[in-house]
């Protein structure tokens, strides 16, 4: 089978795409003909650009999340058959999903429910089990004020939804105008630019200086983190997840235990259930995810281009099945 295969870090084309050996199911596993696969900020283009400090031994195949029909079944399982439709959030850090056929825990596989497309699907199940947690990780509840930065970008726009679905307030927060507003396009009460603005002032100016109950961060950018943390209110919650905007930031510790503010991970808060409930919200239209593009596995060194340009709005996806 075709795969995309990482020899050496670096730029985009260090992506080889070469012939590899089809993998097999083994117990409690499905093997899957890949549709769709996307393309992610720290566990693709970090990895492949410099390791982004995970030590993979090389050579690897990248890919966490990828969508298909189910080719085969391992030993043990019983709820997928063959031709059945399903996307599966590969183990991280390198899933081997940049091939025409994947491996994946049945455990972490989902039925696509009828009316969504292969692509929207892996974006449904990438981001939107991570955006539950995040709001879980937060507390979010009704009528509360949440802040959502990165909002133009795939976890952000799934976090702005999840926490409206919700009951919550939302601020979108993101680097222009036109991106701070796809957010409220999804729902969210408000917009701010970051970048031209004042984030923490902004803010306060909006919850007539009460500062947000929760903020969802997910980029750790140095020149941004303080605006987002200084937007908390008192007994406030910053839960962060990604770290693509550099990923060491300044602590005004003062400020922490002052007004009693918390800083949590957001990875370890889902549940079994959010997989199947994310895509049959999406499936109903409830959730909405956008693709930025779609290109034939062959292409993933464009793909990467593409994807690390801050400017775009929605998922970059391959399809191998194409050209």
């Amino acid at each position: 089978m075709k795969a995309i295969v990482l020899h050496e870090h670096g730029g985009p084309d260090v992506l080889s795409y070469e012939d590899v050996d089809q993998p097999e199911p083994g117990p409690g596993q499905v093997q899957v003909k890949v549709h769709a696969v996307s393309v992610n900020q720290t566990l693709d283009l970090g990895i492949r650009q410099d390791g982004a400090g995970y030590h993979i031994p090389l050579p690897t195949i990248l890919g966490i999340d990828s969508a298909g029909e189910i080719e085969s079944v391992g030993e043990g399982v019983k709820d997928f058959k063959k031709g059945e439709r399903v996307t599966s959030i590969l183990r991280p850090p390198a899933g081997r999903g940049y091939a025409e056929y994947v491996v994946a825990d049945a455990s972490s596989t989902y039925h696509i429910p009828d009316g969504l497309g292969y692509a929207e699907a892996v974006a449904v199940s990438r981001h939107f089990p991570m955006a539950y947690s995040l709001c879980r990780a937060a507390g979010v509840q009704e009528n509360q004020w949440v802040l959502v930065m990165g909002a133009a970008g795939s976890l952000g726009a799934a976090a702005i939804q999840v926490a409206k679905h919700s009951g919550a307030r939302v601020i979108a927060a993101a680097g222009t105008d036109e991106r701070a507003q796809v957010g409220v396009a999804l729902g969210a009460d408000v917009w701010v630019n970051y970048r031209s603005s004042d984030l923490a002032a902004e803010v306060m100016n909006i919850t007539s200086d009460e500062g947000v109950n929760a903020v969802l961060e997910n980029i750790a950018d140095p020149g941004l983190w303080s605006g987002a943390f200084n937007s908390l209110g008192v007994g406030g919650t910053l839960v962060t997840v990604g770290a693509h905007g550099g990923g060491k930031v300044e602590l005004d510790v003062r400020k922490l235990y002052r007004d009693n503010l918390t800083i949590k991970s957001g990875l370890y808060f889902r549940k079994p259930a959010d997989g199947d409930q994310a895509l049959a919200l999406a499936a109903s239209g409830v959730y909405q995810v956008t693709i930025h593009t779609l290109l034939p596995l062959s292409e993933t060194a464009k793909a990467h281009r593409i994807a690390s340009q801050r400017s775009i709005i929605g998922k970059v996806v391959m399809d191998p099945t194409l050209g």
